[in-house]
C-alpha cells in the first residue's frame, strides 16, 4: 500500500513538472526574438513594416532601431512620437525643421529602413493646412498619407494626391468614429481617384463587431495599406492585440485571400499591447507573417 502510494505521488510530480517545463517552453516561445525579417513576403512584393506606435514609449529614433533589429526594412510614422533623446521634448510630425528632417533621413538610411507611410494625420478641407502634410510627405519620400479626413474634403484631397504622387489610406477608428464602417469608405470614395482608398485596420473593425474578411471583400482594391492586428476577443472594445495566427481574426484566410487577390501594399504592424515589451512578440508577427507568405508562394 505504501509503495502504491510513492509511486502514485511520483508519477503526479512527475505530471506536475512536464507541465511546469511545457509552460514554460510555450512562454518563451513567445518571448523568443525573432529576427528574420520576411524574405518570402518580399518576394511576392509584400512589404511589412511597423507602425511607429507600437512604440510610442520610446523616440522614433529608438523605433527605428527596434524595426531594424528583427530584420524589417519599412516604418509607419505618426505624428507627436519625441524625435529622439538627444532632441528633448522635440516631436515628430510634419512642422518639423528641414535640418531635422535631413536627421532623420540619415538615421533610416544607416539603420536600413524605409520611411513608406505617415498618419494618422488631419487632412481638412484646408488646402494650406493639407498643403503642409504633402509638402512634408514629398520632402520625406512618403508613399501614403494615413488620415480620417471629412468627405467634404475628398475633392481637395484627391486633386493633392495627383499633384503630388502621393496615396492617401483613410483610416478606420472604432464605433462611434467617422469611418469605423467600411461602408462609409466605400461611399466617400466612389467619385475620387484610385489614389485614395483604405488603410484597413483589422483590430478595429473587429473590436466595432466588423469581421475583418467582410471589410476586406467589400473593399476590393480600395484597400492601399493595412494596420494589421490580431486580438484574442471579438467585438470587445477593449480586446488586446495577441500574436497573428493565434487570435479571432484568421490572418491566414486574410493573407491567402490578398495573395490571391494579388495584393502588393504595405502591411504596418500596430500591436498595442504589453507596450514597453512588446517587441518579441511583434518579431513573432513577422515570423507568422513570413511562414504564410513562404506557404502561399509555394517555395
Amino acid at each position: 500500500m505504501q509503495q502504491l502510494l510513492i509511486s502514485s505521488l511520483f508519477i503526479s510530480l512527475v505530471l506536475f513538472v512536464s507541465v511546469i517545463l511545457l509552460g514554460s517552453k510555450t512562454s518563451f516561445a513567445d518571448n523568443e526574438l525573432y529576427t528574420g525579417g520576411a524574405p518570402n513576403a518580399e518576394a511576392i512584393g509584400w512589404k511589412i513594416g511597423c507602425q511607429a506606435y507600437s512604440f510610442n514609449r520610446f523616440t522614433f529614433f529608438e523605433a527605428i532601431d527596434k524595426v531594424a533589429s528583427i530584420g524589417l526594412h519599412y516604418i509607419e510614422a505618426y505624428p507627436g512620437q519625441k524625435l529622439s533623446k538627444e532632441t528633448g521634448d522635440v516631436v515628430f510630425d510634419h512642422n518639423i525643421s528641414p535640418e531635422l528632417q535631413q536627421k532623420v533621413k540619415e538615421k533610416l538610411q544607416q539603420a536600413n529602413v524605409k520611411l513608406i507611410n505617415y498618419g494618422v494625420v488631419n487632412l481638412p478641407n484646408n488646402e494650406e493646412e493639407c498643403r503642409k502634410v504633402f509638402d512634408f510627405a514629398k520632402a520625406m519620400g512618403i508613399e501614403t498619407i494615413v488620415s480620417e479626413p471629412p468627405a467634404n474634403a475628398m475633392q481637395l484631397v484627391d486633386k493633392l494626391t495627383g499633384e503630388y504622387g502621393i496615396k492617401v489610406a483613410i483610416h478606420n477608428h472604432p464605433k462611434p468614429s467617422l469611418y469605423w464602417d467600411y461602408k462609409k469608405v466605400l461611399e466617400v470614395t466612389k467619385d475620387v481617384s484610385p489614389r485614395i482608398g483604405s488603410c484597413a485596420d483589422t483590430g478595429h473593425w473587429m473590436r466595432s463587431g466588423i469581421k475583418p474578411m467582410e471589410a476586406i471583400e467589400a473593399l476590393g482594391t480600395r484597400i492601399i495599406s493595412f494596420h494589421l492586428k490580431d486580438l484574442g476577443e471579438f467585438g470587445k472594445r477593449d480586446a488586446h492585440d495577441v500574436i497573428w495566427g493565434t487570435g479571432q481574426a484568421d490572418i491566414k484566410a486574410i493573407l491567402t485571400y490578398l495573395y490571391k487577390q494579388g495584393f502588393k501594399g504595405v502591411f504596418s504592424i500596430e500591436y498595442e499591447y504589453n507596450w514597453e515589451n512588446s517587441l518579441p512578440e511583434i518579431s513573432q508577427c513577422v515570423k507568422y507573417f513570413d511562414a504564410v507568405a513562404k506557404e502561399l508562394s509555394g517555395k
